[in-house]
């Protein structure tokens, strides 16, 4: 399993943001100071209030307005989901970070969340995926090529 911790100013107010963008939590580890929202089958976002993610990390704590700490980008099943999260993410308070990147065996468009952590939402080609981007390109263009 991977639990990825990031801090936010307002937890109730970042959970309702990701809650707009379909994302769940799971109430057993969800608290007044924390919250695990369900990203996949064996990962998890924590959305830790600043005390409680300065009680384990041994850094100082950076500002994600100013310097970047991570990207996080995840996956959906379709390019218009790569769409209708993006405009979620933006309807809910969210800010574009980059206008739809499109390669044809995937797409992405990226934004930044409530407390400026970056994020992008990305859809695959299924094939793609299972092949390897230079190795589906290739078998597409032999599909292509006259007989």
């Amino acid at each position: 399993m991977l639990f990825v911790n990031i801090p936010v100013a307002d937890l109730q107010r970042s959970k309702a943001f990701f809650a707009k963008l379909g994302f769940s939590f799971n109430p057993n580890f969800t608290d007044e100071t924390a919250a695990c929202m369900l990203v996949g089958e064996q990962a998890s976002v924590m959305l830790l209030s600043h005390s409680k993610f300065a009680e384990f990390a041994k850094l100082p704590m950076a500002d994600p307005a100013t310097h970047t700490l991570a990207l996080y980008c995840f996956s959906v099943s379709s390019r218009e989901e790569v769409d209708a999260v993006a405009q979620a993410a933006l309807a809910a308070g969210g800010v574009e970070a980059d206008g739809l990147e499109d390669y044809g065996f995937m797409c992405s468009r990226s934004f930044f969340d409530l407390d400026g952590h970056g994020w992008q939402v990305m859809w695959m080609d299924p094939a793609a995926a299972l092949k390897g981007p230079e190795e589906f390109a290739t078998s597409m263009q032999d599909a292509d090529a006259p007989a």
